[in-house]
């Protein structure tokens, strides 16, 4: 025992200068290394059991960050396909940090985005909705695939839906589908006019090339109708007011040649001949003061003074002024008023130079024996009409429409005399009224002119 002790004390009072040292010592007793095999048996344990903490730790806080990165993908995913308003993304989650601000910005600038999209494509819905002029897009198939209402109207389709009709079915003209195959075929701009007689319109067709869809097309389509008609109304213009200063002035020609050759010498045939021109200078000079009353007039340079006028006292005085004249021509002439009608709001002397203006055409166009007859009758709507009928000739039906333009006259021979521009005088100072006039007949059997003024409030 006593040496064993001793030799502990040797091992323990040996220097070690290293843990290799103690790790290789074998004499002695053996005492030393199971005590520092339980030690270091207990370090390991408790490593295994930091490691384990660590692990533990770590797999909490990863799936807890998982679970909420699932939870900011499914609210974001709600804010955009939900429509959500902006905010709805939390912004305190201490766990994703500065994540969720960023992902908020982001969503706050898509919102914006998509307002800014949305505005821009209710005002374009909104142009083309209103547009008078129809549009449509096709594909390269020649399938619709936009069309706005306008494009219906203008083809007969009504409020029918346009879209994924060919573009054949839809242009039904060949002037029209050959100029979308050649857009089709060359990649330009093709544009084509043409004339609809059966529907009376006049359409332009302009096909452009769809740059964003390779075969596509762009088709605008114009009606030109209105223009057309103004165009025609320009000519018409211009060809009867040659007409109408051609006359007189050939005749104001002859005859003062046949004066200069020899008709002075001769009293009467001279006076004649000067009371003839005097007739022809009297036209021309009511021509060119109608005219430049029908300028002022279209331009608002005629001032109107409304009061409060009867109609009943309208129609007597204007047939008291033309009576004379529808006796002379053999006729009746009679008034026929509504009783009890109120007062109309009106320039009186402007009401009554239209309503000699109708009577002097009924007495023009009705034979001797036959009656012209005035009449005013109140409606539901705060307007008097006025009506001037005659038993006359009447006026075809293809140019009713046509006869208040400028010069126009439904005697082609223009044998009737007067200028042609009553008629349009009428239709103008009747619309600075307030009213509208129309005319209605029946060829062989007469003629109704009609015009209402608002009455009095």
């Amino acid at each position: 025992m006593k040496g064993e002790h001793q030799g502990t004390i040797k091992i323990l009072n040996q220097p070690l200068t290293s843990f290799s040292d103690l790790l290789s010592y074998n004499g002695g007793n053996g005492n030393l290394i199971p005590e520092f095999d339980m030690s270091f048996q207990f370090f390991l344990s408790i490593l295994c059991i930091l490691l384990v903490l660590s692990a533990a730790f770590f797999g909490w806080r990863y799936f807890r960050l998982r679970h909420r990165l699932s939870w900011l993908a499914k609210s974001l995913r709600a804010s955009v396909y939900d429509d959500l308003a902006a905010g709805s993304i939390p912004l305190d989650d201490p766990l994703l940090g500065d994540l969720p601000d960023a992902v908020q910005a982001m969503l706050d600038l898509h919102l914006d985005k998509l307002d800014e999209l949305g505005t821009e494509h209710a005002r374009l819905a909104a142009v083309l909705d209103q547009m008078s002029d129809g549009v449509l897009i096709a594909d390269p198939d020649g399938r619709i695939q936009f069309a706005n209402p306008a494009a219906a109207r203008l083809f007969d389709y009504g409020t029918n839906s346009l879209l994924y009709y060919s573009v054949t079915e839809v242009l039904r003209h060949h002037q029209l589908v050959d100029a979308w195959q050649r857009c089709q075929q060359s990649g330009h701009l093709q544009t084509e006019s043409v004339e609809l007689p059966a529907q009376q319109q006049y359409l332009q067709l302009i096909v452009n090339p769809d740059r964003d869809t390779p075969g596509g097309s762009l088709l605008l389509v114009q009606d030109l109708t209105r223009v057309r008609r103004l165009e025609t109304v320009r000519r018409d213009f211009i060809s009867n007011l040659s007409h109408e200063l051609r006359t007189p002035l050939a005749s104001l020609k002859a005859l003062a040649e046949t004066l200069q050759e020899g008709a002075l010498d001769d009293p009467p045939a001279a006076r004649r001949f000067l009371d003839r021109m005097q007739t022809e200078v009297d036209a021309l000079t009511q021509m060119a003061a109608e005219l430049l009353e029908l300028s002022r007039i279209e331009s608002g340079q005629v001032p109107l003074e409304l009061r409060s006028v009867s109609p009943y006292n309208l129609l007597n005085s204007s047939a008291e002024r033309m009576r004379l004249q529808v006796e002379r021509a053999g006729l009746t002439i009679s008034i026929a008023p509504e009783p009890g009608l109120p007062n109309v709001k009106a320039d009186a002397s402007r009401l009554e130079q239209v309503l000699v203006n109708l009577i002097h055409n009924a007495v023009k166009f009705t034979s001797p024996g036959g009656k012209v007859c005035l009449f005013a009758e109140a409606d539901n709507q705060g307007f008097v009409r006025f009506s001037v009928r005659d038993t006359g000739a009447g006026i075809p039906d293809d140019v009713l429409p046509r006869i208040f333009e400028r010069f126009y006259k439904v005697d082609a021979s223009r044998t009737s005399g007067g200028t042609g521009l009553g008629l349009s005088i009428a239709r103008h100072l009747v619309a600075f009224h307030g009213g509208h006039i129309w005319a209605e007949s029946l060829e062989g059997k007469g003629s109704t002119f009609s015009f209402t003024v608002p009455v009095v409030d």
